[in-house]
């Protein structure tokens, strides 16, 4: 695998311009090494070393345990520019947000601090095994503890994770918990083969009698019936704002890859009358309204961000028709980002021409990451989501989709 060179050193308390400096580094380096990334398909472990020395994985951790103390807005932001380099690489460090902030809304505020405080000073990566779609994990007592057996079919980040969430049931309940994965019983196995996000390290995951403690449960086992408390909630709008914007990054870095070349590589069709590509009225076309659908979307997904921040600022005074609105507004943001994105990454071709084809570029990496995880929930539900709240005042069910 090819290495880089972008190296930083570790630091507690980065600054807001240091964070989206080093992002922007790590961003332009992935796009420089992103085709052979694609074409190798291996666990990013030191594109993860990277995000670790560089202060990203602790950016919205408060400062006073070390962290950066940035808002979600800025966070997403950070996920959109890391997109642009390697899609998936800026799924996993949104993914790795929404991981590590659950604790602060799950957990009593000492449970959380302490957990933070260790999360910041050993700079974990966070994942998850909770895939509603795929419940496939049982709890069962054993002495003063507990043991995990089952398999997750998907688990991103399964290898690179050094905390996650899970859940499982418990008896008739459902327990969720989080663990370190270097105890003994968990395997994450190699067989993510998919077309796109080839670096999301998405395999699945088995627990073989994986030992669970009452420590580790976020929140007491519950009835699956039983409405979880309002803020615990705020996971679902955040991770569709993380698709939301790593699909905006996917697709921005798609055009940049593009206008890149039709600047350098691509030739004038022979009727058009001018002597550069550059020059040629239909691709400036194509790439003003690609550009202006971005930055539309980017603006929406930002105004949306902002929204379930706000939400998320009541603390546990938010009630569930506040994180409700709040989600109606990024479910419409994720409505948006998938039909802009899906539709970008496969037109830039008209830009860039059929030479751009050869599999050297590998330029349809950007549609096949985007598609890929598109699929993850079909968006026509979301966007009957936003209907039924804007004709029938109906907030979204509450679920680890909505």
């Amino acid at each position: 695998m090819s290495q880089s060179n972008v190296i930083f050193a570790a630091s507690r308390n980065p600054t807001r311009e240091d964070l989206f400096a080093r992002a922007e580094d790590i961003s332009a380096d992935l796009s420089r090494r992103a085709a052979d990334l694609d074409r190798e398909g291996r666990p990013p472990l030191a594109e993860i070393v990277k995000l670790k020395n560089a202060g990203l994985l602790n950016a919205l951790h408060p400062t006073q345990i070390g962290g950066g103390g940035l808002d979600w807005v800025d966070g997403l932001r950070l996920v959109r520019i890391l997109a642009r380099g390697e899609s998936s690489i800026g799924q996993l460090l949104g993914y790795h947000y929404v991981n590590s902030q659950y604790i602060y809304w799950a957990l009593d505020a000492a449970r959380a601090h302490a957990l933070g405080s260790d999360t910041v000073a050993r700079n974990l990566y966070w994942g998850a095994a909770v895939n509603p779609r795929d419940p496939g994990l049982v709890l069962t007592r054993r002495g003063n503890s507990y043991v995990l057996n089952g398999r997750k079919s998907f688990s991103t980040a399964a290898r690179v994770s050094d905390y996650i969430n899970a859940n499982a049931t418990l008896d008739d309940k459902i327990a969720g918990f989080a663990v370190p994965t270097n105890r003994q019983g968990y395997v994450a196995n190699d067989d993510w083969d998919n077309i796109g996000q080839r670096l999301s390290d998405s395999g699945s995951v088995e627990f073989r009698d994986f030992p669970v403690y009452e420590e580790d449960f976020v929140g007491a086992p519950a009835a699956s019936d039983v409405a979880p408390p309002v803020l615990s909630t705020f996971n679902t709008p955040f991770i569709q704002l993380v698709f939301v914007n790593f699909y905006l990054g996917t697709a921005e870095g798609a055009l940049q890859a593009a206008v890149d070349y039709v600047r350098n590589t691509t030739r004038p069709w022979i009727t058009s009358g001018v002597e550069r590509a550059a020059d040629d009225p239909y691709i400036l076309e194509r790439v003003g309204e690609f550009t202006a659908a971005l930055k539309a979307s980017a603006a929406l997904a930002d105004s949306a961000a902002a929204a379930v921040q706000a939400g998320l600022a009541r603390g546990r005074d938010v009630t569930a028709r506040e994180r409700g609105e709040a989600a109606a507004e990024a479910y419409a943001a994720k409505v948006h980002a998938t039909h802009v994105s899906l539709d970008i990454t496969s037109r830039v071709f008209e830009l860039t021409g059929a030479r751009s084809t050869a599999d050297k570029y590998r330029f349809d990496r950007f549609w096949r990451n985007v598609r890929t995880h598109t699929l993850h929930d079909p968006v026509f539900y979301k966007a009957r989501e936003v209907g039924e709240f804007v004709l029938n005042d109906k907030i979204p069910e509450v679920s680890l989709y909505s």
